[in-house]
């Protein structure tokens, strides 16, 4: 997926695939102006429709793999 940085904002949990329903991990702005939202299912399944309509894609499906860090890290 090509990922384009833009100021948009991050997306959330409350943002969902207008596809599915879940979590949505990319975010796509339409050439026409208007936006899509997917998950990363959805969005590697349409990649190449979408990378004909689309002005930006907001991709941030890293956050998937990322491990967040932990606040109560233990010493051992």
């Amino acid at each position: 997926m090509t990922t384009v940085l833009t100021p948009a904002s991050p997306l959330t949990a409350a943002d969902r695939c207008d596809r599915c329903g879940a979590q949505a991990y990319l975010r796509v702005v339409l050439v026409s102006g208007g936006e899509l939202l997917f998950c990363a299912h959805h969005g590697r399944k349409f990649e190449p429709e979408l990378k004909k309509i689309a002005a930006e894609i907001q991709d941030e499906t890293e956050r998937l793999t990322t491990r967040p860090a932990s606040s109560t890290e233990e010493e051992h």
